[in-house]
């Protein structure tokens, strides 16, 4: 492999001839062969609009040489677009601050600007491109920047489509009702529609709380506090004046204003607004890992199990047993589940004190960029494929309905008041003794008579209470 020479405070280094990084990126890929794959590129691109947008802070305080600041800021443009992507290889193990890769960040966009000043200004990775900088307060921000970019752009459009799609089985199956279960056992009746409107409810809080931490972390960010929180070596307005430049380069399109942090210290020592921001992508998650569950119990069968829904067909279910059809997409959802359960323990213990968080800095981030992105980028395609392939051709087997419903033993919790629990639950022991139903046995002890029995085993009203609440003395 051909090589070229560069130099970095510790030495000269080899770096590949066509590489656009330099000496401090090959040293980090030299020490750190650890996952063997990079941070993901979208969090690369966010760090390209901020180094754009520091670029335009210190354009505008007078730092960099107007020349200068634009090549920068059109190098950055291009690393923000994904044009330079194979050339930002920094394991995603390495320094805990992520150094290495604001780093590398320095050095390919300062190639590229010197390559676009005709005069030969050679353009300093340092001295230039991370000016009133430290990667102790850029990577946290590109952290921030690209959480809420993600949150705002895959997961909150894929929750709203999950909404929608059970709102309208909701709407369509509100005339259905089933047996309820408890304990994975026979309860009071239920509507179809009932089911899904909680299905969509926890759905909504789920999003609720997205939306929050989109913000959240949007108006947190540490820029500016340079190495410790304190400032030193960068303008009192830096960090405010590069918020105000991120949102208008892409906060803009998201309705997203992004906004220096109110404690630098806090925010660089600190991760909690990063885990509050996950627990609501992890609260999604176990939100669809209940409705995939449900979906699939309710599916099971198709003639030996509870078949009240019929999945759609996407694929056989097995390599020895002909015409079999398993929830594969079910399980595909609740495995993401499951790696968002871990990812959410592994930022929160990136985050903990003497861990991650010890004393002025936070040194566990490249693996909580790893771990979020991950988790926005899994939840959010598979809410796609669920509702695609899923909810969009789920059917509902009404007379399954029909004849589960007649059999349950629960709905002698109608004839309560009537009759009294202890009579009640006499008839519900007799009925399963004989395999009869609570009508049937009601009827045959003599304890109502049919047009009492009709109103009360009237399984739609069971699911619609009516009974006015006692007035209550002031």
């Amino acid at each position: 492999m051909s090589t070229r020479t560069e130099h970095d405070s510790m030495g000269d280094m080899h770096v590949p001839v066509d590489a656009l990084y330099g000496a401090s990126t090959a040293r980090a890929i030299q020490n750190f062969p650890v996952a063997m794959r990079p941070l993901p590129p979208e969090f690369i691109h966010a760090y390209g609009h901020l180094k754009a947008a520091c670029a335009v802070a210190n354009r505008d305080l007078g730092l960099l040489e107007p020349e200068v600041a634009a090549a920068i800021i059109e190098s950055a443009d291009e690393v923000a677009r994904g044009l330079h992507d194979g050339h930002f290889p920094v394991d995603v193990y390495q320094t805990g601050s992520g150094t290495s890769t604001n780093m590398n960040l320095n050095e390919v966009i300062a190639n590229l600007a010197s390559r676009k000043l005709a005069d030969g200004t050679r353009v300093h990775p340092n001295d230039h491109v991370n000016r009133g900088q430290s990667s102790n307060d850029t990577f946290p921000t590109a952290m921030n920047l690209s959480f809420a970019l993600a949150i705002e752009a895959i997961l909150i459009p894929a929750a709203h489509n999950l909404d929608t799609a059970l709102e309208g089985l909701a709407n369509q199956w509100d005339h259905v009702v089933k047996p309820g279960r408890t304990h994975l056992m026979d309860a009071t009746p239920i509507r179809m529609g009932q089911v899904f409107g909680g299905f969509r409810q926890q759905v909504r809080d789920a999003t609720h709380d997205l939306e929050n931490a989109r913000y959240a972390v949007a108006h947190n960010l540490p820029i500016g506090g340079t190495a410790v929180g304190t400032g030193i070596n960068t303008p009192r307005d830096f960090g405010e004046r590069v918020a105000a430049a991120l949102t208008s380069r892409c906060g803009q399109s998201y309705l997203i204003e992004f906004k220096e942090a109110y404690n630098h210290p806090a925010a660089q020592a600190s991760r909690d607004d990063v885990v509050t921001a996950h627990a609501a992508v992890k609260r999604l998650a176990i939100a669809l890992s209940r409705i995939a569950s449900d979906i699939r119990l309710l599916a099971s069968g198709p003639r030996c199990g509870i078949g009240e829904l019929i999945l759609p067909a996407v694929q056989p279910g097995s390599s020895i047993m002909p015409g079999k059809e398993n929830p594969v997409i079910c399980e595909s959802a609740m495995q993401v589940a499951c790696r968002v359960m871990g990812n959410d323990a592994t930022i929160s213990t990136a985050a903990l004190g003497g861990v991650g968080s010890i004393l002025e800095l936070n040194v566990a981030m490249p693996v909580v960029v790893d771990a979020f992105l991950e988790s926005v980028r899994l939840l959010g395609n598979v809410i796609v494929v669920f509702v695609d392939k899923v909810l969009s051709g789920l059917k509902i087997d009404e007379a399954r309905c029909a004849e589960l419903l007649g059999k349950s033993l629960m709905n002698v919790t109608a004839l309560v008041p009537a009759i009294g629990y202890d009579a009640a639950a006499k008839v519900a022991k007799q009925a399963h003794a004989e395999g009869k139903t609570i009508r049937e046995v009601a009827k045959t002890l003599g304890l109502l008579d049919d047009a009492t029995l009709d109103s009360l085993l009237d399984f739609d009203a069971m699911t619609r209470p009516t009974v006015e609440p006692p007035a209550v003395e002031p």
